[in-house]
């Protein structure tokens, strides 16, 4: 689908490997790499995405524990590196719309509660977008919500963060139709390494 995406836009993809260290170097340094791997996967290979590409997209999630290391990696290597837990604009307007609704509530005595629901495959739980929806509500309130983790058929991915008091219940929610707008945004991604330097979270450069 990242292909696709790409030959929409006129740029045809040079390399497709599940072995990225297969690539060959001197290619690497004129690519840039959109990484939709396994947490493991990535965990063995990003010192070498850092090390050999011009630029890098990370959409694996499972690394959280070591992102320290792993910007630190990137930043040594001067080589430019754009992630995120989810690479749909639309999640990552919730992301902005969570956060603006989770200051305002912030002290007011609203509970919060995320779930979110996925394709029976998904080798993490909770999602990564979950963790960063929570990690928003904390940086606002100071509470770490509870996150449900629900696993059923081939569901491309539904986030709703809900807001309750004794008064009412706000609810925001995203759901994904298809992996589609993963694809759309890593491509955007993608294009926004061109000059770019350090390393940024997705949703910092856009919202």
């Amino acid at each position: 689908m990242v292909e696709e995406k790409l030959r929409a836009r006129g740029i045809e993809p040079v390399a497709c490997s599940e072995d990225i260290t297969s690539v060959d170097p001197a290619l690497a340094k004129e690519c840039v790499c959109v990484d939709f791997t396994f947490p493991e996967s990535f965990r063995a290979n990003y010192k070498w995405l850092a090390a050999n590409f011009k630029a890098v997209v990370v959409g694996t999630t499972g690394w959280n524990d070591i992102k320290d290391e792993v910007i630190a990696e990137f930043e040594a290597q001067k080589t430019p590196m754009i992630w995120a837990s989810n690479f749909s604009l639309g999640v990552n307007a919730l992301f902005a719309a969570v956060g603006k609704v989770s200051g305002i509530l912030s002290g007011h005595g609203y509970d919060v509660h995320i779930t979110e629901t996925h394709h029976i495959h998904k080798k993490d739980a909770p999602s990564g977008t979950a963790k960063s929806l929570g990690e928003i509500v904390a940086e606002k309130t100071s509470v770490m919500p509870e996150i449900t983790s629900i696993r059923e058929g081939e569901v491309a991915g539904i986030h709703t963060v809900e807001f309750r008091s004794g008064c009412d219940l706000i609810t925001l929610s995203h759901e994904a139709f298809s992996r589609e707008g993963f694809a759309e945004g890593a491509v955007t991604a993608a294009l926004l390494t061109e000059g770019l330097t350090g390393v940024h979270e997705f949703k910092d450069l856009i919202i």
